[in-house]
């Protein structure tokens, strides 16, 4: 089912399981300054959906994002300008990180994602990548800084392959085997005309769970990203304990011992503490 409808993105619902994929395939889904305010509504627009459990993150044609629309950038007058005030402030809005989505997020990562493409692999819960899948980021080769993409990924990844790939820039392309083989991505999927019928086959599966207990199992687990290990250990406690006396407790060991799927609470949508900044 198709839901609202957005002039850079499409998002749709598929059982529960939403969908949110990048439709500019002509400019290789390059951000433009309409796409990152439209990202902003899509995400917030799923993780309140009671009826999405798992939100699945993706692009149309060749490419699943090629970071900032640089056309946009060149001939319009106002430049990397538009973004100056958000970066500098840190008010970012355009990933699940950042909206504070707090269901499981799944990235399926097809044909080509550069530069800031890299944000939405940092900031997901799971990536799955097509086989012909490549990455790359040209940001020193266009003139500009690699940060806050290479940043997130180095909690992902050995530090010495982002920092290869943070100064190559365009000069070298990383397989899609290369990457699981680092951590980037967790799965390849070949052929890779099954990516899509993969992600949704993962995001079936994971929203058989409890909704209540994979948003503070997400809150605790980001949480520790940000904290030492005391702190994020407290932080977790506080996750897990609660959890007791919610109504999910008690039906899943029902369902377990009666052998029949659980009948879950659906989930309340984003808020709760949390590690991310807004």
């Amino acid at each position: 089912m198709t839901a609202t409808a957005y002039e850079c993105l499409k998002v749709e619902r598929h059982g529960p399981v939403g969908w949110l994929i990048n439709d500019r395939p002509d400019q290789l889904n390059a951000m433009n300054a309409r796409m990152r305010d439209e990202l902003g509504l899509a995400w917030r627009e799923l993780d309140d959906d009671p009826d999405v459990r798992v939100i699945v993150h993706t692009g149309e044609g060749r490419a699943f994002q090629t970071g900032v629309d640089v056309r946009e950038i060149a001939e319009d007058g106002v430049g990397m300008e538009r973004y100056r005030r958000s970066v500098e402030e840190f008010d970012l809005h355009f990933t699940a990180w950042h909206q504070q989505v707090w269901k499981p997020v799944i990235t399926a990562v097809n044909g080509i994602c550069a530069g800031g493409g890299f944000h939405w692999v940092a900031d997901a819960d799971i990536v799955i990548a097509a086989a012909d899948a490549q990455f790359f980021d040209p940001h020193v080769s266009v003139g500009q800084v690699v940060s806050l993409e290479a940043i997130g990924l180095i909690r992902k990844m050995p530090a010495e392959a982002v920092m290869r790939m943070a100064f190559v820039g365009r000069h070298e392309r990383m397989s899609a085997q290369r990457a699981y083989e680092l951590g980037m991505v967790s799965e390849v999927v070949d052929p890779p005309d099954r990516l899509r019928e993969r992600a949704q086959e993962l995001a079936e599966t994971i929203a058989r769970n409890s909704p209540a207990a994979m948003a503070a199992t997400k809150r605790a687990l980001w949480g520790a990203l940000e904290a030492g290990l005391t702190d994020a250990c407290r932080a977790g406690a506080r996750e897990l304990v609660s959890l007791w006396g919610h109504p999910d407790q008690t039906e899943g060991p029902a369902a377990f011992a009666e052998k029949r799927e659980p009948r879950w609470l659906p989930p309340t949508g984003g808020g709760g503490p949390g590690a991310a900044p807004a």
